[in-house]
């Protein structure tokens, strides 16, 4: 019966999707018709509204897509190594250590592209993560979830004061807060290649560790016990994770909550199986930050709201319980 009802929800899940891709495609501050977005798939001319939807929202729609699945997935990933119910990349500073770099990029004058803004989030990314990984390994009474998070919302808090200030000094406030709130107003096809190819690996590799993920959560001395070293596993995640989240901050900016929420969501679904965890965060985070995106384009047409409001919204209430709930 679990079996068919978790069918029957993916099945929701992509109908869902399916709706809101169309529906982020033709509205928008010009509205497009349906007979115009069939013409621009099987009659393509350069008219207006074609060019808006080939070189404008479709790559924004598949940008949110993928980076949406990528934050979903690296919080199933993050939660599950370090068995921290409420870890995510933005709450662990992760995602803050790469809009740090980005901002050092900004004040140095250096060009922002798709490959620079990733060659700045992989320099943040990697550190960031690494700090993350010292603290996992130091004792093993800092894998509390209190302390490995207090540890996490502190960084995260020292590197955007840091990024803020850089703004500031350099009077590139603009754009900095700019990566700071998250959009995707200025994707490109190139920013689609990055985040579908990076994508697409991490979710291979992902899937390839979950099982020895699922392992870990009985416990350190159970998993070596059933042939799972700890801190191999840990590390290959956070490896799988760095490009990851990486690739998520150069293209979606600093978004934060998803990979709070959707794990969330999927742990009542499918328990501890991350092999079932990681592809359906994937699904849903996907979901999730397609409507925010929506929302942030039509909530205030024809200024755009930035997409960060609309998943910490949902977010916030979700962390807390969850937050609660580990507390008692």
């Amino acid at each position: 019966m679990n079996q068919i009802k978790n069918t029957l929800f993916v099945l929701a899940c992509l109908l869902i999707l399916a709706v809101g891709i169309y529906l982020a495609i033709i509205l928008g501050a010009e509205s497009i018709g349906p007979t115009e977005l069939w013409n621009s798939l099987w009659q393509p001319e350069n008219s207006l509204n074609q060019l808006l939807i080939r070189d404008v929202r479709t790559p924004r729609v598949v940008s949110a897509l993928f980076t949406g699945g990528i934050l979903g997935a690296c919080g199933a990933l993050i939660q599950g190594v370090t068995r921290n119910p409420i870890a995510e990349p933005s709450l662990l500073g992760v995602s803050q250590g790469a809009t740090l770099v980005i901002a050092l990029f900004y004040a140095a004058n250096i060009t922002i592209s798709t490959q620079s803004s990733m060659l700045a989030s992989l320099i943040g990314t990697a550190f960031s993560a690494a700090l993350v990984l010292m603290f996992l390994f130091n004792t093993k009474k800092n894998n509390s979830t209190s302390k490995l998070l207090l540890a996490g919302i502190s960084m995260s808090t020292f590197f955007i004061s840091l990024t803020t200030t850089i703004g500031i000094l350099s009077n590139k406030s603009q754009f900095i807060a700019f990566w700071i709130s998250g959009s995707f107003r200025n994707a490109t096809w190139s920013d689609v290649q990055l985040v579908v190819s990076v994508g697409t690996v991490g979710l291979l590799f992902s899937m390839l560790l979950s099982n020895k993920i699922t392992i870990l959560g009985l416990g350190d001395e159970a998993a070596a016990g059933l042939g799972v070293n700890p801190g191999k596993t840990r590390l290959m995640a956070f490896l799988i994770l760095i490009p990851m989240c990486a690739a998520a901050v150069a293209v979606g900016k600093n978004i934060g909550f998803v990979g709070v929420i959707i794990p969330q969501i999927n742990r009542r679904l499918v328990g501890e199986n991350y092999a079932k965890n990681i592809s359906l965060s994937f699904l849903l985070g996907a979901i999730l930050v397609l409507y925010s995106d929506m929302a942030a384009r039509l909530v205030y047409t024809p200024y755009e709201m930035p997409v960060g409001i609309f998943t910490s919204l949902i977010g916030v209430p979700f962390f807390i319980a969850a937050a609660r709930k580990e507390v008692a």
